[in-house]
């Protein structure tokens, strides 16, 4: 059985609450992502996307200079522990349709992020196909 650490992409980038917005379209960018996890002092408090940066950000907003991540991101966060199994991942992605999680130790501290991308490209997992399927479901066409 494969766990998540042996697939999860490590060393992500993260924000912080206090981060400005801006920070966060700007690495999103620079990345080519469309989200980055939000810590503070190591520890997951939320996630910000590129969609709450336009729907929260720009259209419920008159200006987003000043605005910081903390006021748009989710607070909360669904994720995996590093030590579970990839079924185990790929089973909460399918019912909650999401495509990526982010990673953490014991201790609650973010170590990684694994993505539906990771799992496919470097384990052989029928359950991947499922997966998307389930998620790609209920998507508006």
């Amino acid at each position: 059985m494969t766990i998540i650490s042996e697939v999860m992409t490590r060393g992500v980038r993260t924000l912080q609450p206090h981060d400005q917005v801006k920070l966060a379209a700007k690495l999103m960018d620079e990345l080519d992502v469309g989200s980055l996890p939000v810590c503070d002092a190591g520890k997951l408090v939320g996630i910000v996307t590129d969609r709450d940066l336009v729907v929260r950000g720009l259209a419920r907003h008159s200006s987003v200079d000043q605005l910081e991540v903390q006021e748009l991101m989710s607070s909360e966060v669904a994720y995996c522990l590093e030590k579970q199994t990839v079924e185990e991942a790929l089973e909460y992605m399918g019912g909650d349709q999401l495509r990526r999680l982010p990673v953490l130790n014991e201790e609650k501290q973010l170590v990684g992020i694994v993505t539906l991308g990771d799992i496919a490209s470097k384990e052989e997992q029928p359950e991947t196909d499922e997966t998307l399927a389930e998620i790609s479901s209920d998507l508006p066409k």
